[in-house]
């Protein structure tokens, strides 16, 4: 019998012989956010302090760190990955690109990206994501390649991906739930809470009435970090910024200190707690 995946070993190594050099974390890692990029000067942008705090965690040395980005959400975008590519070379990273546009790029994409330090998931359509990743295995490429301990990172439907699922405009201007992400972690993703007026009311409303679970909610320039499943801290590339603790309460209560309620459909009520994040190295 399979055992589930909460019962397997924290770093699961795979056995591709010389093929695997990545320099893997001590455990399982994942950097959800809403930055990490930022613009440049000398190129259109710069690898921010969240995206570095991602080749951290991974805990790579002695050589130039290696980034593989997965643009499936804006439709792999060739000027981006051009842009990408300059962004690293300017920050002394090695970047590679997965597309799945029009075909994989890779022949083996489990055996490019089990060579990473870190996998960073660009913005845009996540139902798009997570179905045009179904339909390649990308999903279990990826769950093999976090339990080997190569450090799953990105911004907006590439922090959204990693969870249960979370507030989307995949359908549109008006923001919708989306309930079928990856679950690598168990929780609901928040994601651009303070820069986009529907993200919040409407993140408070799914959880406060089941349909999403209990989850984490980041301002632009915010991140959280687990280790396994498990929420570590959140870190942030602008000071100020905030992270949050939504939970599902049945009850209608006053909220304390940093706490703010909201309505579900139902009449439960969701609970949010501030976070404070620590600032990294380099925030603005």
């Amino acid at each position: 019998m399979r055992r589930s995946r909460l019962s397997q070993p924290l770093i699961q190594r795979p056995n591709r012989g010389d093929k695997f050099h990545a320099m893997p974390a001590s455990t399982p890692t994942i950097l959800a956010t809403s930055g990490g990029l930022r613009r440049g000067s000398r190129t259109s942008f710069e690898f921010a302090p969240l995206l570095q705090h991602a080749i951290e965690l991974s805990g790579v040395a002695g050589r130039a760190p290696r980034v593989c980005h997965i643009g499936t959400a804006s439709g792999d975008q060739l000027w981006f990955n051009a842009l990408f590519t300059e962004a690293g070379l300017a920050a002394g990273v090695t970047v590679s690109h997965l597309n799945l546009f029009p075909m994989p790029s890779a022949a083996d994409p489990a055996e490019l990206l089990l060579g990473q330090d870190v996998v960073w998931v660009g913005g845009g359509s996540v139902a798009n994501l997570l179905a045009v990743w179904r339909l390649h295995g990308l999903d279990q490429v990826l769950r093999e390649v976090w339990q080997a301990g190569v450090v799953l990172a990105g911004v907006s439907a590439g922090s959204v991906c990693w969870h249960v699922g979370g507030t989307t405009d995949s359908f549109g201007p008006d923001l919708r739930p989306v309930t079928s992400g990856l679950g690598f972690v168990p929780h609901s993703a928040g994601v651009h809470y303070d820069s986009e007026p529907q993200r919040r009311p409407l993140f408070q409303k799914l959880i406060g009435s089941g349909v999403l679970p209990a989850g984490y909610a980041t301002d632009d320039g915010v991140g959280i970090v687990y280790h396994g499943t498990e929420f570590v801290e959140a870190v942030t590339e602008v000071r100020g910024k905030g992270a949050y603790r939504v939970t599902r309460d049945g009850g209608r209560r006053e909220g304390g200190r940093g706490e703010a309620e909201g309505p579900g459909r139902d009449g439960g009520q969701a609970r949010e707690e501030r976070i404070e994040p620590r600032v990294l190295p380099g925030a603005s």
